[in-house]
């Protein structure tokens, strides 16, 4: 039977920690929206096809509705973030350390956008969760192989897959006889699918977290996850809309202009490698990181279509890829036994 609000509610209101969890789940979210959602819509903004304000409106509404569409029908991905790592040590001290995950989250993604460096919230998030969940078993045998089997896959398949797709697109535009005008039209039902699919993927990940936290709170950890209700899947939609709406330009800039410098024929290309690669990877229950499928595509699509991409800049964003995992698992880890000291 999905949680009700009313239940949650009144969670809430009988464990603090729960509720400092959800404030920081919610800021989490928040900074998705608004660090993350972006790439969707990157492609559009530097081509001219949408200024900034209408793209982030569109990205937020497509959002949403990827979150609510998409999660009714496979929550696979959900399912995977939930059982990432085991939390033991009793409600309370379970809590705790998943406090101490978000925390680690919200500071490493806020770090990546002062530098203007797109950064996967996604990878930050099952890497915190389970440095956090090492840190409250004392070692790492509390880590779900599988899980992390499919995140790893994800982000091959995400990589790969959309260089090699980013790529394959841009060719196949080079017989499409359109002026620039139609092509600049053609990305706005781009940008959108791309926003949807991020929706449904990066949604999922964060309903998987709230399940699990109110899961932890009543001492069911080990049970599977539950369906997800509607007026979570709203809530999450929400915070990731109204993050979108906030902001984004440095990391536009950074994957549209110093990184690969487009046109609307290779926006196109890339919106629709984004979309086939997001679609895939939602389908087989794959957690995979928008900012890495986006990369990878332009990369791909500049490859293909003569607009050299610049290596440096690129380099620098698989940098701060690289140092997520070991960095986001290490703030977890620290965080919570900074905060399991103080119980």
């Amino acid at each position: 039977m999905p949680l009700s609000f009313s239940d949650f509610f009144v969670q809430l209101m009988e464990n603090p920690a729960l509720l400092l969890t959800t404030l920081l789940l919610l800021g989490v979210l928040l900074v998705n929206g608004w660090t993350d959602a972006p790439n969707a819509i990157s492609a559009a903004v530097v081509t001219g096809a949408l200024p900034f304000r209408r793209a982030a409106l569109l990205a937020a509404g497509c959002n949403f509705l990827g979150v609510l569409c998409v999660t009714k029908v496979n929550a696979s991905v959900a399912e995977t973030v939930y059982s990432i790592a085991h939390f033991g040590g009793g409600p309370k001290a379970a809590l705790t350390a998943l406090c101490a995950a978000m925390t680690a989250i919200v500071f490493w993604a806020v770090l990546a956008w002062a530098m203007g460096i797109p950064t996967s919230e996604s990878h930050a998030l099952v890497a915190g969760i389970s440095g956090a969940a090492a840190a409250l078993e004392g070692n790492f045998s509390c880590i779900n192989p599988i899980a992390w089997t499919k995140v790893l896959l994800g982000l091959g398949l995400s990589l790969l897959m959309g260089f090699w797709a980013g790529e394959w697109s841009r060719r196949q535009l080079d017989s499409v006889k359109w002026n620039n005008h139609t092509f600049l039209l053609a990305q706005i039902p781009g940008a959108a699918g791309a926003a949807f699919l991020h929706g449904a993927q990066d949604g999922q990940k964060f309903l998987g977290v709230f399940l699990l936290g109110s899961a932890l709170a009543r001492g069911d950890g080990e049970t599977a996850m539950g369906t997800a209700p509607v007026w979570l899947m709203g809530l999450c939609a929400g915070c990731m809309a109204l993050g979108t709406l906030m902001g984004g330009r440095k990391i536009i800039n950074t994957l549209g202009r110093d990184m690969v410098d487009i046109g609307p024929r290779e926006g196109l290309a890339a919106d629709g490698a984004v979309m086939v690669c997001l679609l895939l990877s939602t389908l087989l229950g794959l957690p995979v990181s928008t900012t890495h499928t986006r990369t990878a595509a332009l990369l791909g699509v500049g490859c293909a279509g003569g607009c050299r991409p610049c290596w440096a800049v690129a380099g620098r964003v698989a940098l701060v890829w690289l140092l997520t995992f070991p960095a986001c698992m290490a703030i977890g880890y620290w965080t919570a036994q900074i905060f399991l000291s103080l119980l």
